[in-house]
């Protein structure tokens, strides 16, 4: 049978209560009054520019480098730094540190001179673009090609209509593949009440501010949750930096080319056109079988945006003898950043990556 706690236990949780409630106000006038905390750690130089295509390529952290190149793709939406917010926790840092040659292709807001894009352009002109350049660049023909959310959706789609290019192995994260598994995002671009025409006519790129509602709406309270996590964790400055960081990134949304837009929403949201096989670029029908180069899918176990419904025909319709479909705990961002991810995704990528970058 347990005891009362003594007067002298008692005076010190009240000590400890006051002493943090004060630390909070305190940190919390800080917080109003500062600057977002700085990101992207890891040194880059930028060899490739078009418009809204960035391609920069990382330098080296270690002294031997495995011989293939990766090329990151990122979401055509997002930032590009939520893979290396800052030293140590950093997933490009972390590649660099194991050996790995590391590029990313990522994104600049279009401008409205771009808003023709559309989806042929990804795939037929800035993919091919980039691993042409990461050939160039790094003297190697060979290139491993790991592609994050719609990154990996434009690189599936790349990797399809190019079987025997240069790409010889292939991971994508939090990819959808079943457009109709997207559960209440699928809604929210219903054809009944959502006028794609309208809206890209009309404005020419979309806004961020329609992918940010698209993503709010599938958890509506995610933001007062958040921020009541922020305040508990006020006075601990390690959280407070970390939550900011994430918070700078999920603000930093990116407006999409108008075309490019239309045709997503049309061609993969409304038709699921890689599921049935409808979905045509340039005149060629895309056929995921045909893709065979070794290949790594991972998927996230609590992923809110992409939902296993959507994200699991993928690993059955590519065509390679070598291919794996791993399951991780966290969700769709925490999957590739956070202490998540370091204990996760990390090691096992570098664990497929050691045996096929030699």
């Amino acid at each position: 049978m347990s005891s009362a706690p003594d007067d002298t236990t008692i005076a010190a949780r009240v000590t400890a209560t006051v002493d943090r409630a004060i630390q909070r106000n305190i940190k919390g006038l800080e917080y109003f009054g500062s600057s977002a905390p700085a990101v992207g750690a890891s040194a880059r130089d930028l060899i490739h520019a078009r418009g809204t295509m960035l391609l920069y390529h990382y330098r080296p952290l270690a002294d031997e480098i495995y011989r293939i190149p990766i090329l990151l793709v990122m979401a055509t939406s997002s930032r590009g730094y939520i893979l290396d917010l800052a030293p140590g926790q950093s997933f490009v840092e972390y590649l660099l540190k194991r050996g790995y040659d590391v590029y990313m292709l990522d994104w600049a807001p279009p401008t409205q001179a771009e808003k023709s894009l559309d989806l042929a352009t990804y795939v037929d002109d800035f993919i091919p673009d980039c691993i042409a350049k990461v050939q160039e660049d790094s003297g190697e023909t060979d290139v491993t090609l790991a592609a994050y959310c719609m990154g990996g959706v434009l690189s599936s789609i790349y990797m399809a209509l190019n079987p025997d290019g240069p790409v010889v192995n292939f991971v994508t994260f939090t990819t959808p593949v079943n457009w109709h598994g997207m559960g209440l995002f699928s809604s929210f671009s219903d054809k009944r009440w959502f006028d794609v025409d309208r809206l890209v006519d009309t404005l020419g790129n979309v806004p961020p501010e329609v992918i940010v509602a698209s993503f709010d709406m599938l958890r509506p309270v995610s933001r007062i949750a958040g921020n009541i996590r922020l305040w508990d964790n006020m006075w601990n400055d390690e959280a407070v930096t970390a939550f900011r960081r994430l918070e700078r990134w999920g603000n930093d949304t990116l407006p999409l080319a108008g075309e490019y837009f239309r045709d997503t929403t049309k061609k993969l949201m409304w038709d699921n056109g890689l599921i049935e096989k409808t979905l045509e670029i340039s005149g060629r029908i895309v056929d995921l079988g045909k893709i065979t180069v070794p290949f790594l899918h991972v998927v996230a176990e609590h992923d809110h945006i992409v939902q296993y419904e959507a994200s699991s025909p993928l690993i059955k319709m590519v065509g390679s003898a070598d291919k794996e479909e791993v399951i991780l705990k966290g969700g769709h961002v925490s999957l590739v950043a956070g202490a998540n991810a370091q204990k996760r995704l990390w090691p096992r990528l570098d664990q497929w990556l050691q045996e096929r970058s030699v």
